[in-house]
């Protein structure tokens, strides 16, 4: 038993020191000044059934301080809820930038909805006015009054291609506390955003909520149709503009909030589960691979130390010890970037065993036909 304590400690100082740091939370916009001139920005928001958001993310959008020329394209991707009709009367009543309201129909062969819905609303902000740019972002993402303002400003200081923010997302009841700052910390872990940041690396990922990209940059990588099969858009997303030649840059966010519930452990485990054997190219062995590791890394720990304690082997409490403590210590900044009590930091093999099992449940709904399933639509292996 000591030499699995000894491993997990092992792979806990190599994450601490080898993995891009991904446990700090200070990978903010770059440093920017205001341009010469202010380019041109399209607004495409995909929404499916978003009326109950919509209200708190809209006029934020609609609301945006920008000295350049900018308008919102709102994709009505079949919606039963009276979205689109919604978002006309908010904009009727709201004011601010130009708002138009589209529909794409259903997806076309191949294509996932959220991609389609960007088709239809690229191809149609390409035809209005050829924006300089292109903001995407998710109808439950409200935007302080600057977002945009600040999101332009660090792309052409820095000369960047593709700026994403990973939103804030909502902590509000006990299992989004349990729940959410993990998601934010595992998706660093897998891809490090000092490491997706480092020009010439290969280690590419956005954050679907809030992403903007250069049109020239979308062209050359033929984005959207290069993507148009991927559940995880926003990781695709990024891998085609970084493969074109762009340069792409991923943090936190101190101006962009997601607004979407999670309240209950079932919508949770839905939001992670529809994509999780997607992640992992629905590959079982891959499958394997990701179980054993996480009990290894975040399980093991806890279980050696008790084990220890339990049944006298001081060797192999001390390695499950030291292994949780690190693990707790590359939680804490986590922990206070979304405003969570430190005291919480050792539930985190908890969650990551719950973690492990919406992983497993994302594999055998789709070998039940039922994978990647959202809003009424499955989808399969590309």
């Amino acid at each position: 038993m000591e030499w699995i304590g000894a491993g997990s400690l092992l792979a806990w100082l190599w994450l601490l020191l080898g993995q891009g740091f991904f446990w700090r939370t200070d990978v903010r916009l770059p440093e920017r000044a205001d341009p010469d001139r202010w380019p041109s920005v399209a607004v495409v928001v995909p929404a499916r059934d978003e009326a109950a958001v919509l209200p708190q993310s809209l006029p934020s959008l609609l609301g945006q301080k920008y000295p350049g020329r900018a308008e919102v394209f709102l994709v009505d991707d079949g919606s039963g809820d009276g979205t689109g009709a919604l978002a006309r009367e908010l904009a009727a009543a709201r004011g601010g930038l130009p708002l138009t309201v589209t529909s794409p129909g259903e997806p076309g062969p191949g294509w996932t909805g959220k991609l389609w819905a960007l088709r239809h609303g690229i191809a149609l902000a390409r035809e209005r006015s050829a924006p300089d740019y292109l903001l995407l972002t998710d109808a439950d993402i409200a935007h302080a009054p600057d977002s945009l303002r600040e999101l332009v400003a660090a792309a052409r200081s820095a000369d960047l291609d593709l700026v994403s923010q990973m939103a804030r997302l909502r902590v509000v009841t006990p299992w989004e506390r349990l729940i959410v700052p993990a998601f934010v910390y595992f998706f660093g872990q897998l891809y490090p955003f000092r490491r997706v940041n480092r020009p010439g690396a290969r280690t590419a990922a956005a954050a679907g909520g809030c992403v903007l990209l250069r049109r020239e940059a979308a062209e050359r990588a033929g984005v959207p149709e290069a993507i148009r099969h991927a559940v995880i858009d926003d990781v695709t997303l990024a891998r085609a503009v970084k493969r074109s030649g762009g340069a792409v840059w991923l943090g936190l966010a101190d101006r962009v909030d997601s607004v979407r519930p999670y309240p209950r452990l079932a919508e949770l485990w839905r939001m992670v589960s529809r994509s999780a054997y997607a992640q992992l190219l629905h590959r079982p062995e891959l499958l394997l691979g990701t179980v054993l590791g996480l009990a290894l890394v975040y399980l093991a720990p806890p279980v050696a130390l008790v084990a220890g304690l339990a049944g006298g082997g001081p060797v192999l409490a001390a390695l499950g010890g030291a292994a949780w403590a690190v693990m707790c210590g590359t939680y804490v900044p986590m922990l206070r970037y979304y405003g969570q009590p430190l005291w919480t930091a050792p539930l985190l093999p908890f969650t990551a065993l719950l973690y492990l099992l919406m992983t497993v449940d994302s594999a055998v709904q789709h070998y039940r036909g039922r994978g990647a399933a959202w809003k009424g639509r499955t989808y399969g292996a590309p």
